[in-house]
């Protein structure tokens, strides 16, 4: 008699046999059905590709233009330049608008109430809005390439990623305990939100109308409304939007350079108004006088003492913990009036604003003196209701003698002395139909509140605030000219208080 083992392997023989044959035809079915998943997964690939075989006809480019003549000339430009790429690839041209054309209405240079007009317009033929800037440079081919990576069906906004790299005062600290999980779009490399994403917006701003509030910085509040905490898309960034223009798979790219156009203006153009009072005239002054104040061809200091050491000016008009909207009036009738004639320019900044008047003296050689004129950093208040736009005072109020001339000739005056002089300013310029014109390279706050990625690509004019920094250390870094020991035409790559 054989062990019980022996006698369990004769017996397993047949089912190992029928293992086999139901393993075998597994197999085959296996097989078959790996093939069925790949030809489903080859029709999808198509079908994707087909949807997102896109031509420029399909793209709405928006450039983000202003009325100034200088701008509109440089929008116009780039008009062109997009027109003719789109014909010398033999396509069927794309819709190019202007946005200072688009509407008459004060707001429409904050993008997000155009939006319902967007949709309304081309959501039945087109599937991309494409913003860029003036000074962006587009590479057609590129683009079109790198938006058919893209579903047009879904929701997208792309851009080039930036991000906070500490909380700050400029975005109301938003999201302070991580500041760089938050991305935002650098408009410079242009931005482009799909036409689905319009349409919802769209509906949304029906049903929830924009709050009256002030827009600070453009792009990172429509970051913040289009993710709409967490309910709608983030920015997905696109490697391709660039700014630098040192890789060929650029579909952007953008100029870097500080406008000039002709001439610098002479220093002897240009008045500079400073702001100051008593109690600052003993460490703010010497840190202006350190600075900046020696590139200026004419300087005053405007107080509410007179200080023969520096020396000072006093208006007669008393000094305010906030506002100084008197104090700044004074100085536009005085400025007007007060044997300064053959004077272009008058720049109104703060004790504790830091600035280059060399770079300004370039920047202005492309403007129009004979033009009203308004120049700084855009703020705006209650855009979504028709509010207004005005020059924030920190970065440095830019004024020429037309733009002084037509305002003083009105009834417009501050309605207090404290009130904020740089806002009632621009409710006064608009209801003149006096527009903002804004220049980036401008700033209300410090470097550190600002993403190095967004000054790497900038040339800047001013900052402001003396506060948690060493201010001189700052202008030599950032707006000296080289003589001095500072950047030129160069940057460099790398507590809480009201602005």
């Amino acid at each position: 008699m054989r062990p019980p083992a022996r006698r369990g392997r004769r017996l397993a023989l047949p089912a190992l046999l029928a293992l086999f044959t139901c393993s075998l035809a597994f197999a085959l079915v296996s097989e078959d059905m790996k093939k069925e998943v790949k030809q489903s997964k080859n029709l999808e690939k198509s079908n994707i590709s087909k949807k997102t075989d896109i031509d420029l006809k399909e793209i709405v480019f928006v450039i983000q233009s202003q009325s100034n003549s200088f701008h509109a000339k440089k929008a116009e430009q780039l008009k062109k330049s997009i027109l003719k790429q789109a014909a010398d690839l033999t396509q069927e041209l794309p819709r190019v608008l202007l946005l200072h054309q688009l509407a008459q209405q004060e707001g429409a240079w904050t993008i997000l109430p155009l939006l319902p007009h967007f949709s309304v317009t081309y959501s039945r033929n087109s599937s991309w809005i494409f913003f860029c800037d003036e000074e962006t440079r587009i590479q057609m081919p590129q683009l079109l390439e790198t938006l058919r990576s893209y579903d047009p069906s879904k929701e997208w906004f792309l851009g080039k990623a930036l991000h906070d790299e500490e909380s700050t005062i400029i975005h109301h600290y938003a999201f302070s305990e991580n500041p760089t999980v938050f991305k935002y779009p650098d408009f410079a490399a242009g931005w482009a939100l799909s036409m689905p994403l319009v349409n919802k917006l769209t509906k949304r701003l029906k049903s929830e109308p924009l709050k009256s509030d002030f827009t600070i910085d453009l792009k990172h509040e429509i970051a913040l409304y289009v993710w709409d905490g967490g309910r709608g898309p983030a920015l997905t960034p696109v490697p391709e939007f660039c700014t630098d223009g040192g890789d060929a798979s650029c579909a952007t790219t953008f100029r870097a350079l500080l406008p000039l156009c002709g001439n610098p203006v002479k220093k002897e153009d240009i008045f500079v108004a400073v702001k100051t009072c008593k109690k600052f005239h003993g460490d703010r002054i010497p840190i202006v006088k350190q600075t900046w104040a020696g590139q200026a061809g004419r300087i005053e200091y405007y107080s509410d003492s007179e200080d023969s050491s520096i020396p000072t000016v006093d208006l007669g008009v008393p000094n305010t913990e906030r506002g100084h909207c008197g104090k700044t009036f004074a100085i536009l009738e005085r400025f007007l009036n007060h044997s300064l004639d053959g004077v272009a320019w008058l720049v109104i900044v703060d004790d504790d604003t830091l600035i280059s008047i060399s770079r300004l003296q370039r920047l202005l050689s492309c403007y129009d003196a004979s033009e009203p004129l308004v120049l700084g950093e855009r703020y705006g208040y209650g855009l979504g209701t028709g509010g207004y736009s005005y020059v924030t005072g920190g970065g440095g109020m830019v004024f020429s003698r037309e733009a002084i001339r037509r305002l003083l000739a009105s009834k417009c005056r501050c309605y207090r002395n404290d009130a904020p002089d740089d806002m009632v300013l621009g409710m006064c310029f608009s209801g003149l139909g006096i527009p903002v014109t804004h220049s980036p390279l401008f700033h209300q706050a410090r470097p550190v509140d600002y993403p190095q990625d967004y000054l790497s690509h900038q040339v800047p004019i001013s900052f402001h605030k003396h506060w948690n920094i060493d201010p001189v250390r700052v202008y030599f870094t950032w707006l000296a000219p080289r003589e001095q020991g500072g950047a030129g035409q160069e940057t460099p790559k790398g507590g809480r208080e009201e602005l």
